[in-house]
């Protein structure tokens, strides 16, 4: 807490409110003592408000900044990898070489799931939702793996935490041979944890796969670049559901249920879709010129960030991997690609783009990427999912670990006033 005092005044009374300073960041100021005093605040979106304390990750959109407990995302982009950057979310320091090691292992040990797991996913349409499919078959883990779900034991926090990234490749890539009617593939422990997601989606039983390693980099950088984005509305959903004491797996199965919405997890697909509705460079102008007018409800997506009023650091790494993505297969020219790489150019040296600060960000990065190695769009937002796992599940063990209350939002009631009740032959 820092010396400094807040007062508010109201209606003649003076109160004197908390201010707590973080370790970089704007003051907080306390504001529970309201309450006792006959108020509550009102912050629609909880835009204004710190929920909680938390040292996992640090957002200043500002200034275009994105640390995981203290590292910037493009040193960790540059030099570590998806799993080591999950040890550092969940454990808050990077592991020597034989703790990472040791972790790898140990997420490598759990990529299988329960054979029964095949049968639950019989119960879902051919056509549903992926994330439909995902919702169900990542909060049923609690039914298969319920050896471990007392969440005041250490040992069975960190468990959970290994089985849920382990084994989200896994039902994710199930879930997409589901959707197409092929049979699942078994994960190979040899490979790494990116190659064997490809594997798992793209292998067949029929033929021996070889997974190209600039595919296996991308995926991996996409997967780094998502494991956390500080209290977003999916995070906030987890900790808010592990307040009540749920389980981690029904709490994750929350996270993807609230990430599953167009405002959040399904940014890169609301790109490609985009793509697909200006479908042919020649009408590039047409849609920019649409971008621009503020009467015509249309809007180019992949561009600008609600935090960012800089450039999405994520970005400017996942343009290195679309470029090399793009080189790798030979798609420089593919008509969709074609069009968003005009779209960038325009996006990065157009007067009205650039005063505004609408950048190109890191969902129309991976909604290239991800269109390029042969991902359906059905299966964008599973691949975020996949990939926020880590940051969901550090969020919740470190609420569960330390004091917490349960959730219980307030609100400002505009509805009727007590009336009385009317018979209904009197009505």
């Amino acid at each position: 807490m820092s010396d400094k005092k807040a007062s508010l005044s109201i209606d003649g009374k003076t109160l004197d409110l908390k201010v707590h300073s973080g370790t970089i960041g704007p003051d907080v100021i306390e504001v529970s003592a309201l309450t006792g005093n006959g108020y509550f605040t009102y912050d629609p979106g909880f835009v204004s408000t710190a929920a909680c304390e938390s040292k996992i990750t640090y957002i200043d959109g500002d200034k275009g900044v994105l640390l995981h407990g203290g590292y910037p995302i493009e040193q960790l982009a540059e030099h570590s990898d998806y799993l080591e950057t999950c040890y550092l979310l969940l454990y808050g320091a990077l592991p020597n070489a034989s703790q990472k090691e040791a972790f790898v292992n140990k997420v490598r040990m759990h990529t299988m799931v329960n054979d029964q797991m095949s049968t639950f996913f019989k119960g879902f349409r051919r056509d549903a939702h992926p994330m439909a499919i995902m919702c169900g078959v990542v909060g049923a883990l609690s039914a298969f793996y319920h050896d471990s779900l007392d969440i005041t034991d250490e040992k069975h926090r960190e468990i959970s935490a290994i089985r849920l990234i382990a084994k989200m490749p896994t039902l994710a890539a199930m879930t997409y041979k589901y959707t197409i009617g092929q049979p699942f593939m078994y994960p190979q422990n040899h490979l790494s944890y990116s190659e064997n997601f490809l594997h798992m989606m793209f292998g067949n039983p029929c033929e021996q796969d070889k997974v190209n390693p600039v595919l296996a980099k991308a995926m991996d950088k996409i997967f780094l670049l998502h494991a956390d984005h500080e209290q977003n509305a999916s995070t906030s959903t987890v900790r808010l559901a592990g307040s009540t004491g749920a389980n981690p797996f029904a709490c994750i199965s929350a996270g993807i249920a609230a990430l599953w919405g167009p405002s959040h997890g399904g940014a890169n697909e609301a790109v490609l879709e985009m793509l697909n509705e200006i479908g042919d460079a020649s009408r590039i102008d047409e849609f920019v010129a649409k971008a621009k007018d503020k009467d015509d409800p249309f809007r180019l997506m992949g561009f600008g960030h609600r935090v960012y009023k800089n450039f999405d650091p994520r970005a400017k790494v996942m343009k290195l991997a679309a470029d090399e993505v793009l080189a790798e297969l030979g798609l420089e020219n593919d008509p969709l690609l074609v069009i968003a790489k005009r779209l960038e150019q325009i996006a990065l040296e157009d007067e009205y783009f650039v005063e505004r600060k609408l950048y190109p960000n890191v969902d129309f990065y991976s909604g290239i990427i991800l269109k390029a190695i042969g991902i359906p769009t059905s299966m964008f937002t599973v691949i975020f999912a996949l990939g926020r796992t880590p940051g969901w599940i550090a969020h919740w063990n470190e609420m569960i670990s330390g004091s917490y209350r349960i959730g219980r939002p307030r609100q400002l009631y505009t509805g009727p006033a007590q009336r009385d009740f009317v018979p209904l032959d009197k009505r």
